[in-house]
């Protein structure tokens, strides 16, 4: 199944990954982001976000274990039905958390959701406003 998901932006992020490799699979298949790079010596995995990226490392001290890796990050959707981004994930077998809701980020106003990844971190999906909106 293609994603549907269009992702606009966010600068980066870093996650401590306890299984790097169902990390990095959950990301390209479920949000079809691309690998861009890899550091091998200090276990850098770096996808492609849009204009973004997310950067994977292998976990390597006690917060990971305590759940504290990360609170969440938001990723802006280039997207004019947020409810087909839900029927995909949903046929992904991803659990969204709650409602849609409007919240407010770094373009405004959008109607987002919550759902989380395979290791627990939060991720925030947001319809980004049209250019003539921003």
């Amino acid at each position: 199944m293609h994603a549907p998901l269009k992702i606009r932006e966010i600068d980066h992020v870093v996650l401590r990954c306890r299984d790097q490799a169902r990390m990095l699979d959950f990301y390209t298949r479920i949000f079809g982001l691309t690998e861009e790079r890899r550091i091998d010596q200090i276990g850098l995995i770096q996808l492609r976000a849009g204009t973004s990226m997310i950067d994977l490392v292998p976990a390597s001290d006690a917060r990971v274990e305590s759940g504290l890796n990360v609170d969440h990050f938001c990723l802006g959707l280039e997207i004019a039905d947020l409810g087909e981004a839900i029927r995909y994930l949903r046929a992904c077998a991803v659990e969204i958390v709650g409602e849609p809701v409007m919240r407010y980020g770094a373009r405004g106003m959008g109607l987002s959701i919550y759902l989380h990844d395979p290791e627990g971190n939060v991720v925030e999906l947001k319809q980004m406003p049209s250019a003539g909106s921003a």
